[in-house]
């Protein structure tokens, strides 16, 4: 078999060396690029010849996916799958398997962060430190005590419920399946309104489907506290963005911290969320660790060997 791995998947070339030696010692070839593109006509060249193809978060789209005549699986180095058309893989016989679970913990860890900036103005504290202030006008808040809703108790939110049980807080969460093992970390599970309205602090941990799509728009907002906060490290889209942006504008709520964003960054420069001091901003980068990195690239080469043997693992479509 022959396996592309046609973007950068963050490892040093030592490891990817001992994934290509892996498959080498079963008489398959891996080809790897060491760029990224996302013009289409090149995705389908590195694609060519491929029985198998290993991407991360490259659009993947069906103008691509129809051109691929030979390929029988796609090996999603991510846990999402929202930039992949499935309905094409599925209508051309294309498995697609992802590496669900690699970054729950560093995801989850954070989303910890951004709670623990949220509430004591470390961002904001560093340029007025660097630049000779002091902490005039400037007092934080304890998590101990407040309570956190957890939009979300997959394994992300699974994993940020075990980190926040250790905070002395009060934890409810919403979810369309319910976890025993959430309960162990002490979460109640509750309706999505009432979370809006209870929480100190509102963490979204879904995918992106058509059900979670725009699930906090201005009428969800609107029932959150003037002193509460909203973390995002899920999808973008799952919040309607001109409504946060809004209510972060207009103080109806207090702040956020947002990983994801309905585009890739780099942002545009008319983003409404760069003129706002209230929200913290990164660049995608929650799931982006060294240790998630290799943990990914184990995970693909355990679905690929799966797939080879018959019985697939991790299957999306």
């Amino acid at each position: 078999m022959n396996i592309h791995v046609i973007e950068p998947l963050g490892v040093s070339d030592a490891v990817m060396k001992q994934f290509q030696s892996s498959f080498a010692a079963k008489g398959h070839s891996v080809t790897v690029y060491q760029d990224r593109t996302e013009n289409p006509e090149e995705i389908i060249k590195r694609c060519s010849g491929a029985d198998i193809v290993v991407i991360a978060n490259l659009p993947f789209p069906d103008t691509v996916v129809n051109a691929l005549s030979g390929l029988k699986m796609l090996a999603v180095a991510f846990t999402g799958t929202d930039h992949i058309a499935l309905d094409a893989c599925r209508e051309n016989g294309i498995a697609v398997c992802n590496a669900s679970g690699y970054s729950s913990i560093s995801v989850a860890e954070l989303t910890v962060g951004f709670i623990i900036d949220l509430m004591r103005d470390i961002t904001k504290l560093d340029p007025v430190t660097r630049q000779g202030g002091t902490r005039t006008g400037f007092q934080g808040f304890d998590i101990a005590g407040k309570t956190i809703g957890i939009i979300g108790t997959g394994a992300i939110g699974l994993r940020v419920a075990k980190l926040l049980s250790s905070f002395d807080v009060k934890l409810i969460a919403y979810s369309r399946s319910e976890k025993d093992e959430a309960r162990n970390y002490g979460v109640t599970y509750t309706d999505l309104d009432t979370l809006l309205k209870e929480s100190d602090i509102i963490t979204l941990h879904v995918p992106l489907t058509d059900e979670t799509k725009g699930m906090i728009d201005l009428k969800k907002i609107n029932l959150m506290k003037e002193s509460a906060c909203i973390v995002n490290c899920a999808r973008g889209p799952v919040i309607r963005s001109e409504d946060l942006a809004a209510a972060l504008r207009e103080k109806r709520i207090a702040g956020a911290a947002l990983d994801v964003f309905d585009t890739e960054p780099p942002l545009p420069a008319d983003n409404p969320f760069l003129s706002l001091n209230n929200v913290i901003l990164t660049p995608h980068i929650a799931f982006a660790t060294e240790e998630a990195f290799i943990r990914r690239l184990e995970i693909i080469e355990t679905d690929i060997t799966a797939f080879l043997e018959g019985a697939p693992v991790n299957v999306v479509v």
